[in-house]
């Protein structure tokens, strides 16, 4: 009969061997190297998607916009007996034209539109924040006051101007599209600025955004959870006519 225990009776049992600090460590170097290959692979991808959606959809409806201008002769929602120059002319001063009587002006038109997210809804569109969490850019257009230089050096004058509005923008999209139009981030001075500092005429320099990507959903305070989306703003994007 075999003995229960086969290594009794002056017989040693075999040695448990753990790992070593070296061996250990190179583990954790290569966790580390995973974790950071993971997340370069984010930003990367991230960057890459905000970059279609600047080209396919933010471009798209530029050229849309030249489009209408060029083949109409007014800005969209103008009036088209007595023009004024004006985005929505047919308004109130200062309305915003958006969703479906946006999209009707340019159908109408013949004017190609974006994709966007769905038909009906050519002027919205999806994308990851840098949370991984979806956000939602809207397209509308509207005639606003907007800061330039005035006839002194460091003295500004608002004057009314076309402009695309692009809400619900994270820092990353916005500080991303502002280096591409205008090859800086800056949220005062430029083509693309925040809503909030558009029309500033108050001496000054360039401004930062106003929101950045530590900062959560419909706050202003930084909080660095991972889990949120967020913190967005409205931008506007001055047209060239």
């Amino acid at each position: 009969m075999s003995p229960i225990f086969p290594y009794s009776h002056g017989h040693s049992l075999p040695r448990q061997r753990g790992f070593s600090l070296l061996e250990l460590s190179v583990v954790l170097i290569v966790i580390g190297l995973l974790l950071g290959a993971v997340a370069v692979g984010r930003d990367l991808q991230r960057s890459a998607a905000n970059q279609r959606l600047s080209t396919d959809f933010i471009q798209g409806w530029q050229l849309a916009y030249e489009g209408y201008f060029n083949g109409v002769g007014h800005p969209p929602g103008d009036n088209p007996t007595a023009p004024t120059g004006r985005v929505n002319g047919n308004a109130a001063p200062g309305s915003e034209l958006c969703d479906t009587e946006l999209i009707n002006y340019f159908l109408a038109a013949g004017i190609r539109l974006p994709t966007g997210r769905t038909e009906g809804q050519q002027n919205r569109a999806v994308y990851l924040d840098s949370n991984g969490n979806p956000q939602e850019v809207r397209v509308c257009f509207q005639s606003t006051q907007w800061a330039e230089p005035g006839a002194e050096v460091a003295t500004y004058e608002a004057r009314n101007r076309n402009v695309m509005v692009l809400q619900g923008v994270t820092f990353s999209l916005v500080a991303a599209l502002d280096q591409q139009i205008d090859g800086k981030s800056d949220a005062r001075f430029g083509r693309l600025r925040d809503r909030s500092l558009a029309d500033s005429v108050a001496p000054g320099t360039a401004q930062v955004w106003p929101i950045n990507d530590s900062m959560a959903w419909g706050s202003s305070v930084s909080t660095a959870l991972d889990e949120s989306q967020v913190a967005v703003t409205t931008a506007l994007f001055q047209m060239m006519r």
